[in-house]
């Protein structure tokens, strides 16, 4: 493997969208205590349904603590490669790489990663462990890096097309937690660089608690060049529907790379999902300080789905609406089978299935857009 200095887009590399071909996926096993309630037991068998929808069709690996290997290994199908790999916690989304084609090759883009705001607003320290994981995933799939630590980055923030175009949010992407000296035209700048695309749309917000400072891939996703789902309550007395406004507002205005007008199609959120006092008593304190407290309401979303090669996996949460979110997204999906799983005890730990997911493009897939 080589470190590389350069920008992928000057050496004709892109990011493709989730919805091409995947040659494989990336997860972690879950078992941060303060994270996963009692153990991480119940997050881990959620984790592992999710795994296996996964594996029917493409290469799955899942990195395991030391300790964790043989739970991992017992739990998972034959045909999922578990792999030993500290972690701090669970996030394949936002510690793997991101992955970049040429149409001929694939490379991975190690940026830098802080536990979602460092130690202004970061979720825990340190962090250390899972700041080397992309890189060392790069090794292990024999794939060049780029270097881009000095730039604080995750998975789960940006969402492309394939074509050119990227969603991510203002109350992500410019939190002081992250890029502090960088003005919002230099992080603009460094994402065309390293991403290969032309158009970045920037929606104000996310979903209302979400810890990530609003990760774009918890409210708006791309289905298909010029279409996206995007998160929606017809409630206004709920604060998200002020905030799904607004990115309605901007998605209505917005044309992409291609000079094309965006297609928005609205997923019913769940009602709001709260903590019970057993779960929080299920999890351990961080620096003498409850994580979750009862009550508290979690960012619960049907748009935090992966998108494998057959399949639509999407969370569900016990809600009248579960059946709902199936059924568009099996519509903007007609080639997948959309599988719902059971996604609460994943929803404690902060995230949901796109988050514990990231998927390894196949690399020669016929580049979609000119570099």
């Amino acid at each position: 493997m080589k470190i590389l200095h350069s920008r992928p887009t000057e050496d004709g590399f892109y990011m493709p969208a989730e919805f091409a071909e995947h040659e494989g996926c990336i997860m972690i096993f879950p078992h941060r205590r303060d994270s996963w309630q009692y153990g991480a037991y119940a997050a881990r068998k959620a984790f592992v349904q999710v795994a296996e929808v996964i594996a029917c069709s493409e290469k799955l690996t899942v990195c395991a603590r030391y300790e964790d290997y043989d739970s991992a290994r017992a739990m998972l199908p034959d045909h999922v490669r578990v792999i030993e790999m500290e972690s701090d916690d669970a996030w394949a989304r936002d510690v793997a790489p991101t992955f970049v084609i040429n149409g001929k090759t694939i490379r991975g883009i190690d940026w830098g990663f802080n536990a979602w705001g460092g130690l202004h607003d970061g979720l825990y320290f340190p962090w250390d462990k899972d700041n080397k994981m992309a890189r060392k995933l790069c090794d292990l799939l024999e794939a060049d890096t780029y270097d881009q630590r000095d730039f604080i980055l995750e998975g789960g923030s940006i969402h492309t097309d394939g074509e050119g175009t990227l969603l991510t949010t203002e109350a992500c992407l410019l939190s002081k937690g992250r890029n502090p000296d960088f003005s919002k035209e230099e992080i603009e700048q460094r994402l065309k660089d390293c991403l290969g695309v032309k158009k970045i749309i920037w929606l104000p917000s996310g979903i209302y608690q979400d810890e990530t400072n609003e990760h774009v891939d918890n409210i708006c996703a791309f289905t298909a060049p010029a279409e996206v789902v995007l998160a929606w309550t017809d409630d206004e007395n709920d604060p998200q529907y002020a905030l799904s406004k607004s990115c309605l507002a901007v998605l209505e205005r917005a044309t992409d790379a291609k000079g094309r007008k965006l297609t928005v199609h609205k997923l019913p959120l769940p009602k709001p999902v709260t903590m019970t006092a057993e779960e929080c008593e299920g999890l351990d304190w961080m620096d003498g300080q409850p994580t979750r407290i009862p009550n508290e309401r979690l960012a619960a979303s049907y748009v935090n789905f992966y998108i494998s090669n057959r399949h639509v996996v999407c969370p569900q949460f016990g809600d009248d609406n579960d059946g709902k979110a199936i059924a568009i997204l099996q519509a903007l999906f007609p080639t997948r089978t959309v599988i719902g799983i059971e996604a609460r005890e994943i929803l404690i730990g902060g995230g949901n299935i796109h988050c514990i997911t990231q998927q390894i493009p196949r690399r020669d897939l016929s580049c979609q857009q000119s570099m």
